[in-house]
């Protein structure tokens, strides 16, 4: 029996290639392939760092039974799927992977706002039904000089108002933590509140993490403060957005389109949302590419790798509630 360390991999992937790669000279590696959190009770008991990906949630019940656990390595951008607290009462620490698909989202938010603004949507319909002509497109807007609202900038707000600024559109955004001076930096505009943001938001892209302050962020009472007709995007998280108050903005005409990648229920089960024929639908897709995933694979094996070598994490995103580690922080983290 091998006495490495066990790092297991809790759901998505039905291979390991990327990850034994880095881990092969320090840890062996278990893929349990699920999205069942009773599975990691019998199947990760004896794991030293989970690999976990976006489709199984890790709650309290699952995590107080990981004993020898160091820490829990989110492959991705957000981590809503993880009890931050229940992981860090018990000394383990909680990292993501904050930087492997910055360009793929910007990319898919700006290409969403594209599809959108110019018709896209009922162009193609209307074409593959045998129609031609100018109709499907009326009232499709000029993007010059036209306002995109961020709510949130850090690395892909910025990548998208950096993109959004070469289509000659002007860029505001609406986010409280970071630092002053950043919209100097980008060349965009900062709104202090949320309420002003709206007011003038041609265009509203989602780029804020989940979390109880963002939870239907966009709801029926902060919609109505979007301009008649603007569009929504959302390559954030599905629960930003209430649906109800969505479909009710849609029908009112407060929202002319919407482009969602990500849905409050995963996979997407509300066909008001999947047959509405002004809201473009993607399935969580927004942060893939060939590289993309790869580098994220490749950065959350090597996050796990550091914390089975004992050497310091990069990225733990909870460190308030984290007592006692079992790893070892960066120099700059709080003790």
């Amino acid at each position: 029996m091998s006495k490495r360390p066990l790092i297991v991999v809790t759901d998505h992937l039905a291979e390991a290639g990327v990850e034994q790669a880095v881990l092969d000279p320090a840890a062996d590696v278990r893929l349990l392939q699920t999205d069942n959190e009773a599975d990691l009770i019998p199947g990760a008991a004896d794991a030293d760092a989970l690999l976990v990906f976006h489709t199984i949630q890790l709650t309290e019940r699952s995590i107080a039974a990981l004993p020898k656990c160091r820490g829990i390595v989110r492959c991705g951008v957000g981590y809503d799927n993880v009890d931050l607290k229940a992981a860090g009462s018990r000394g383990m620490v909680v990292c993501n992977v904050p930087d492997y698909g910055t360009e793929e989202v910007a990319d898919h938010a700006l290409g969403m706002l594209l599809v959108l603004a110019r018709r896209m949507l009922p162009c193609e319909r209307a074409v593959r039904e045998g129609q031609w002509g100018l109709a499907p497109v009326l009232g499709a807007p000029r993007l010059r000089g036209r306002t995109l609202g961020l709510v949130g900038c850090g690395r892909i707000g910025a990548a998208t108002a950096l993109r959004a600024k070469a289509l000659g559109l002007r860029v505001a955004f609406y986010d409280p933590y970071k630092p002053e001076g950043l919209e100097k930096a980008l060349g965009v505009e900062r709104c202090r509140r949320l309420e002003e943001l709206l007011g003038r938001s041609d265009f509203l892209s989602l780029h804020c993490p989940l979390t109880a302050e963002t939870h239907h962020i966009l709801n029926a009472e902060t919609l109505a403060q979007l301009p008649m007709g603007a569009h929504v995007v959302n390559t954030a998280r599905g629960p930003c957005i209430d649906a109800d108050a969505l479909l009710a903005a849609l029908d009112s005409g407060r929202v002319a389109f919407a482009a969602l990648d990500v849905m409050e229920r995963e996979p997407l089960d509300d066909d008001r949302l999947r047959r509405h024929p002004r809201i473009l639908l993607t399935p969580h897709t927004a942060f893939y590419s060939v590289e993309a995933f790869a580098e994220m694979r490749t950065k959350g094996a090597e996050e796990a790798l550091r914390l089975v070598r004992g050497e310091p994490v990069r990225n733990p995103v909870n460190l308030p509630y984290l007592v006692n580690p079992r790893c070892v922080l960066p120099p700059t983290a709080p003790r």
